[in-house]
C-alpha cells in the first residue's frame, strides 16, 4: 500500500485522521503547516516509525510537492482547519503558488483549495476525500440527544438552513445563528466558534439596552430568545477538504452564548468525540439534530 500524504491544519482532525490511518497499516507522510498545525504532531511520530513529519509554511507549494515525491506519496489528505484569514492575509507564496494565484477568477477558499487539488493531480499526487478513513464519525440523521428540537428551534432550523445553503453556495460560509426566524449572525472568514461568540455577544447587547426601559416587554420580543446554530455542507460540498466539523469547543462555544439548539448535515459533517459531546448537550439542555 502506498504512504498517504497528510496535509495537517489545526485541531484535533489531523490526529484523528492520522490514528484512523495508522490503525489500517498505512504509513503516513505528514506536511504540518508551521502556522497553524499543533507541535504535538511531533509526539506521535516520535513514538511511531510509521509517521514522519515534514514541517511546510503555508504558501511553499513546490517544497510540498517536493517532499511528497521525495517520501514516494502518491494519495494525499487534507485534515484540519487553516483559517481563512491566514490564507488571505498571512500567506507568503511561492512561485507556484503565487502563478496559482494569479489565475484564479475568484480568490475564495474553494477556488484556491481545488486549483491546489488540481496541480497536485497533475503531479501524480491524488487528493482524496478528508473523511477517508474516518466514516464512522459523519452524523448519522435524526436527533442525536435525549431533546428534540421544539417548535420554535424547529422553525428557526427550517428557515436558517436555506440562508446557511445560500450563503454556503457563494463560499461565504457554512454556518447561520439564528434567533425566532431572524439572522442574528453569519459566518464568513472568522469561522463558526467566533460567529457564535458574536452572536452571544450581540443578544447580551441587546437584553442589557433593554434592561432599563420599563417600557418594554421582553417577553413579546425576541430578546429573550435562545439563539439556533446551523451549520451546512455547501451544496456542491467537495469532501476533499472544508468538510464541516463539529467539536466540544463548538458546544462549549454555544452553551457560553445561549444557544439550545444546533442542526447539522447529516452524513456530511464529522462529529468528534461524539459521546462525550451528546452527553455534555444533554447536560446543557442543548438538542442535535443532524438533517437530511
Amino acid at each position: 500500500m502506498s504512504k498517504l500524504g497528510l496535509i495537517a491544519g489545526n485541531g484535533r482532525f489531523p490526529f484523528l485522521l492520522l490514528d484512523a490511518a495508522r490503525a489500517h497499516g498505512v504509513e503516513v507522510v505528514v506536511a504540518a503547516i508551521k502556522e497553524e498545525t499543533e507541535p504535538e504532531i511531533e509526539d506521535r511520530a516520535r513514538a511511531d516509525s510509521g509517521i514522519r513529519v515534514h514541517w511546510l509554511s503555508l504558501g511553499e507549494l513546490s517544497r510540498l510537492i517536493d517532499t511528497f515525491h521525495k517520501e514516494g506519496v502518491s494519495r494525499a489528505v487534507m485534515a484540519g482547519q487553516v483559517k481563512h484569514k491566514q490564507i488571505f492575509s498571512s500567506i507568503r507564496p511561492d512561485w507556484r503558488l503565487a502563478k496559482l494565484l494569479l489565475s484564479l477568477r475568484t480568490k475564495n477558499t474553494d477556488m484556491l483549495l481545488g486549483a491546489v487539488a488540481k496541480v497536485l493531480g497533475d503531479e501524480g499526487i491524488e487528493l482524496v476525500s478528508s473523511t477517508s478513513y474516518l466514516e464512522p464519525l459523519l452524523a448519522p440523521a435524526g436527533v442525536l440527544t435525549k431533546r428534540a428540537p421544539n417548535e420554535t428551534e424547529q422553525r428557526d432550523i427550517d428557515y436558517g438552513r436555506t440562508v446557511a445553503l445560500a450563503i454556503a453556495g457563494y463560499d461565504i460560509g457554512q454556518t447561520v445563528v439564528i434567533a425566532s426566524q431572524a439572522c442574528v449572525a453569519i459566518e464568513a472568514m472568522e469561522g463558526t466558534d467566533a460567529a457564535i461568540e458574536r452572536a452571544g455577544a450581540l443578544m447580551q447587547t441587546l437584553r442589557d439596552a433593554s434592561s432599563g426601559d420599563a417600557a418594554s416587554t421582553p417577553q413579546e420580543t425576541t430578546l429573550e430568545r435562545s439563539l439556533t446554530v446551523i451549520k451546512v455542507a455547501k451544496p456542491k460540498q467537495d469532501m476533499r477538504f472544508d468538510v464541516p466539523v463539529i467539536g466540544i469547543r463548538t458546544l462549549e462555544t454555544m452553551r457560553r452564548a445561549g444557544a439550545t439548539c444546533l442542526a447539522l448535515e447529516a452524513e456530511r459533517t464529522l462529529l468528534f468525540d461524539r459521546e462525550e459531546l451528546v452527553h455534555l448537550a444533554d447536560e446543557a439542555g442543548i438538542a442535535i439534530v443532524a438533517v437530511s
